[in-house]
């Protein structure tokens, strides 16, 4: 519920401040006094199009902030705790307009985008413009309309379900039948790819000892030459390193003894020293025997991995990625293999999706109707209010070809309208006028009250085009739709503004050559002198405050 609204700058407004009550909210005022200001305010705080023409003149900024009471709207608090955006009794929406263009929003003081505000405010308010009744002209409308009346949605939600398990089926199994045609040129082309990759693939741990050995290989002439130096660095040559740690441990051995015990320790190191160079020799003359200039296996090696190069590059992979695409492909050759027995099986599949889904379509189409027979009668005994005696309504359920299914089901939703007697009905655009609609609209609008979660209703002048007793009448219904949710109405008809349980006046100043509006909640005494008014103009008397008073009864 909308608790409170705060407008600054925005086109005649200077400061506004309005705290709001539930039920049936009327707002009135002479003509040209910017009634809608408030409906316009609203939008721009629920994420409507900014535009800087709205700021007022001479000021660079414009702000909205409205302030509601979510506790009662389930949807709205899940929206804004997934959205990490919720507060604890309360969920303030701003918005702010600059001269240079630019336009803020924010949610309980968190900017966020504009896309978000709408969202949010979808779920918060409906707002009905003087030309919202063209939407019921939409089939879609119609049947969505109908569908909130009869409490469909789990029933559309399965629809919806099955049609897309069908649809996926119904696509998969194209697929494959189209790949049907060139199975078999796919068979032999990825038997080949597969002789190739199987003779070549290496894995990571495969091609480093490939290159490896092709770099041992390439080198031997070099690596013999290189271990032979070094053999002989460390036994072959006058002296060698391991003659000369020999005569050293000697010396160091006589000096210990003779004159420098000190040096025992240096004798143990240097005849370490020794055995370790000599182990060394060993291993290094081990490692060369083993060397041998291989030319036949250096091509051999050379060859093999140019090959494996130039498949990687063939398939545009690296040479280690090889593997992978080998059983990537032996699965698709095995799926290819085993088309006939998948397409069988998806065939099953998707049979199983379409009777699955013509039976949901089957069980939706019949509840249609019934609702279809419920909601028409209803519709047609609040016509009979509206200056439309003898009219009646109905509703058309039409089945459609299997092939034109939707995910909304398999029937196509006509309202249809008599608005005389003896008429036959014809569909909604051909038959009734602007206000006629206006009036169905509003009835069908009180009929479905309380199906959807959203607490607010703004009607932007819906009235217009009636009056005398139909006037009271509309005024009724919406003061019965606030029974159940909050409702504005922007009226210039003292019958509807009668109705309503709170009235605001709208009242334009001149000052100083400027325009600016101001909203006047109303007391009793000041609310009957505004009804008298709109009954009769601007000279208003005993007798039009005494109908007044009438009007707004106790």
């Amino acid at each position: 519920m909308l608790q409170h609204l705060q407008v600054r700058n925005l086109v005649v407004v200077e400061e506004l401040a309005l705290d709001l009550g539930d039920g049936m909210t009327a707002l009135t005022g002479e003509t040209g006094a910017g009634k809608s200001i408030l409906v316009d305010a609203l939008a721009l705080a629920l994420g409507a199009k900014a535009d800087k023409a709205l700021i007022r003149p001479g000021c660079d900024e414009a702000e909205v902030n409205a302030v509601f009471d979510p506790s009662r709207q389930p949807a709205a608090r899940a929206w804004l705790e997934e959205q990490a955006l919720a507060a604890d009794d309360e969920c303030i929406l701003r918005r702010v307009l600059s001269r240079n263009g630019r336009s803020r929003a924010f949610i309980n003081g968190r900017p966020v985008p504009q896309q978000l505000l709408r969202e949010l405010g979808e779920r918060l308010v409906e707002i009905h413009g003087q030309h919202e009744h063209q939407r019921l002209l939409r089939p879609a409308v119609q049947r969505e309309l109908l569908d909130a009346w009869a409490g469909h949605a789990a029933l559309v939600e399965e629809v919806r379900g099955y049609f897309t398990g069908w649809r996926h089926a119904d696509r998969r199994l194209e697929t494959l039948r189209q790949q049907a045609g060139e199975r078999d040129q796919r068979i032999d082309y990825l038997r080949f790819q597969l002789q190739e990759l199987e003779q070549l693939a290496a894995d990571a741990e495969q091609l480093d000892a490939l290159e490896r050995e092709q770099r041992r290989l390439a080198g031997a002439e070099e690596l013999l030459a290189a271990t032979g130096r070094l053999l002989a660095l460390l036994h072959e040559e006058e002296p060698a390193a391991q003659d000369l740690l020999g005569r050293a441990a000697l010396e160091a051995e006589r000096l210990a003894a003779e004159t420098a015990p000190e040096l025992a320790p240096a004798v143990e190191l240097l005849e370490s020293a020794r055995i370790q160079v000599e182990e060394a020799v060993a291993l290094v003359r081990e490692f060369s025997g083993g060397i041998e200039p291989d030319p036949a296996r250096l091509a051999e090696v050379d060859g093999m991995l140019g090959r494996i190069h130039d498949l990687a590059r063939k398939h545009r992979v690296e040479p280690e990625a090889l593997p992978a695409l080998l059983e990537k492909l032996r699965e698709e050759l095995e799926r290819l293999e085993n088309a006939d027995q998948e397409l069988a099986a998806l065939e099953q599949e998707a049979a199983s999706a379409e009777a699955a889904y013509l039976a949901a379509c089957a069980r939706l189409s019949e509840s249609r109707r019934q609702a279809a027979r419920a909601l028409a009668r209803h519709l047609t005994e609040s016509m009979q209010q509206l200056a439309m005696e003898g009219g009646r309504f109905e509703i058309e359920v039409t089945p459609l070809p299997r092939e034109e299914g939707t995910a909304s089901g398999l029937d196509r939703v006509g309202f249809l309208v008599a608005t005389n007697p003896g008429q036959a009905p014809a569909p909604l655009a051909r038959v009734a006028s602007g206000g006629e609609l206006s009036r169905l609209s509003l009835a069908i609008q009180v009929t479905t009250a309380g199906l959807d979660e959203v607490p607010t209703l703004v009607f932007d002048e819906v009235d217009v085009g009636i009056g005398g007793a139909v006037a009271e009448t509309v005024g009724r219904l919406l003061h019965r739709l606030g029974e159940s949710r909050q409702v504005f109405c922007v009226t210039h008809l003292a019958q509807v503004a009668a109705q309503a349980n709170h009235h605001l006046r709208v009242v334009k100043e001149r000052r100083k050559g400027t325009a600016r509006t101001r909203i006047l909640p109303l007391g009793r005494e000041e609310r009957i002198r505004e009804i008298a008014r709109m009954v009769g103009g601007s000279r208003i008397t005993r007798q039009t405050l005494a109908h007044a008073e009438e009007m707004v009864g106790s």
